[in-house]
């Protein structure tokens, strides 16, 4: 008889069905509390899984509705906040970029992102469209679909319900992969569907776009397919710019493991799939090409970030080109700490933990936080601290933030003292999302230094997010260099009949 890991088999084999799959009500004692909703924690001789209501397909489902939730919370701003008012849609929380820069970017009027220049009148000034240029094209299908002619408020509504259509299908990819990514955890991917700032930040702007593709990337990185999860994180990047980001903890872990060549697949992947989507448009419209990137370095200190409050409480402007050079001193010892926790931590730090705390330092760092950014994080975070209670304080301080942005934006544009949150009510609401990110910092760092502290190592495995990286010895480690350390094989109870044995 032989044996493996239920995570070795191939994937026509894996079933929804397995026994081995973790159960949250058993494992998190919020997940059991919230469960008497449903009818309490599943017991010892339930049959999960079988039939048509696989996790997945009961995941997708409550994203779904998630994300229906949250366009019904826009419905103020879509009957009339977005156009009527100076602080309606401010005071009813429920902004949205998308139908303001359908007419403002040029859309409405069929121009082409990057190659034509948007009227002064309509743009407010900017000459290109400001966006990376996978998510221009996202755009652009959009606005195709959105009928041309009659009154431009209802087409602004139209393309709105447009986009919407388009983000909740990348919210559905994005619970999915998650479900995916960790095959014995597929439960974790509820944090994901469940996650209040998902709901409210879906379509203030296109970022669900990157993070869907982000998604996939990671969930093919974690059935070892490096190349394909190079291309992926490329065309993300091609979206927006942050998941370029995840590179860098990849490199220190293929570093760590000896796993060069996988790293290379996926660093030749992502650089390709970024040049094919790029290229074409740099020769051919080099200015709109470059706006993104010279927006991106010229915007000043804006909402959300640390730098604001310390220019709002000290009452010295920050000029973007200081601040552009603290940030980036800062991101890379950050990056350094990291980079240190990940070849020094007792056992090699899994790859979701490492990209969450990369994220997560960027956010920190940045001279703006926009709401939705917090989309970035969420799919990480479930993979790195799959603990309720804590994804639940984080999520609390970017709900905090949430409304204390637009309470702020309707203070500020009513000039009424009595209406919206004044200045130090902002600097306190972004106090909120500081500290509740840091606190999610905290514990993930704690996971990796301590594994035993880990939900997700705590029955044996690895890394089921690591691919290539998942059970692989350690070739370098500091302090550790003479010894090579190789992870510890799964404990019997969570192997299954199939396949080969694992090497030991």
């Amino acid at each position: 008889m032989t044996t493996v890991h239920p995570e070795q088999r191939p994937d026509d084999v894996v079933t929804d069905a397995d026994t081995s799959l973790a159960r949250p009500t058993e494992q998190d004692e919020v997940a059991a509390a919230g469960s008497e909703l449903i009818g309490g924690p599943v017991g010892r001789r339930a049959r999960t899984g079988y039939g048509w209501w696989s996790p997945v397909r009961v995941i997708a489902l409550v994203m779904i509705g998630l994300f229906a939730l949250g366009m019904v919370q826009k419905l103020p701003c879509y009957n009339g906040g977005w156009f009527y008012g100076q602080t309606t849609q401010y005071v009813h929380a429920c902004y949205s970029d998308i139908p303001h820069l359908y007419n403002g970017r040029g859309f409405a009027d069929g121009l082409t992102p990057y190659v034509d220049r948007i009227p002064a009148e309509v743009s407010g000034g900017m000459e290109y469209l400001e966006y990376p240029v996978l998510t221009g094209v996202f755009m652009k299908i959009a606005a195709w679909m959105t009928p041309a002619g009659g009154d431009i408020v209802e087409r602004e509504q139209v393309y709105w319900l447009v986009n919407a259509g388009m983000l909740m299908v990348c919210a559905v990819v994005i619970a999915v992969c998650v479900a995916r990514t960790h095959r014995r955890r597929p439960w974790d991917a509820l944090l994901v569907a469940l996650a209040p700032a998902f709901a409210l930040n879906a379509t203030i702007n296109w970022d669900l776009f990157a993070v869907a593709l982000t998604a996939v990337g990671m969930m093919l990185w974690a059935r070892g397919r490096p190349l394909g999860a190079g291309v992926l994180l490329g065309l993300a990047t091609a979206a927006k710019l942050y998941p370029v980001l995840l590179l860098g903890p990849l490199l220190v872990l293929c570093w760590r493991a000896g796993r060069w060549r996988a790293f290379g697949a996926a660093l030749g992947g992502a650089a390709l799939s970024w040049a094919a989507v790029n290229l074409p448009v740099l020769i051919w419209a080099p200015q709109g090409w470059s706006k993104f990137y010279t927006f991106s370095q010229e915007r000043p200190v804006d909402f959300g970030s640390l730098w604001l409050i310390i220019s709002q409480r000290t009452g010295v402007p920050l000029g973007s080109d200081s601040v552009n050079t603290w940030a980036i001193v800062l991101m890379l010892a950050g990056c350094a700490g990291i980079a240190a926790l990940a070849f020094c931590a007792p056992r090699r730090p899994r790859f979701a933990q490492l990209a969450f705390l990369v994220l997560a330092l960027f956010v920190l760092t940045n001279k703006v936080y926009s709401p939705q950014y917090v989309l970035w994080l969420i799919p990480l975070a479930a993979l790195a601290r799959p603990r309720w209670r804590d994804f639940l304080i984080w999520q609390s301080g970017e709900v905090l933030y949430f409304f204390g942005i637009w309470m702020y934006l309707a203070w500020t544009g009513s000039g009424d003292a009595h209406q919206g949150l004044p200045t130090e009510g902002y600097q306190l609401a972004i106090a909120a999302h500081l500290t509740g990110t840091l606190y999610l910092c905290a514990m993930v760092v704690r996971d990796a230094l301590r594994p035993e502290h880990d939900p997700v190592r705590r029955d044996g495995t690895d890394d089921p997010s690591g691919g290539v990286l998942d059970r692989a010895t350690d070739v370098f480690v500091l302090g550790h260099r003479k010894r090579p350390v190789r992870q510890p094989v799964p404990p019997a109870h969570t192997l299954v009949r199939w396949g080969t044995p694992p090497a030991r």
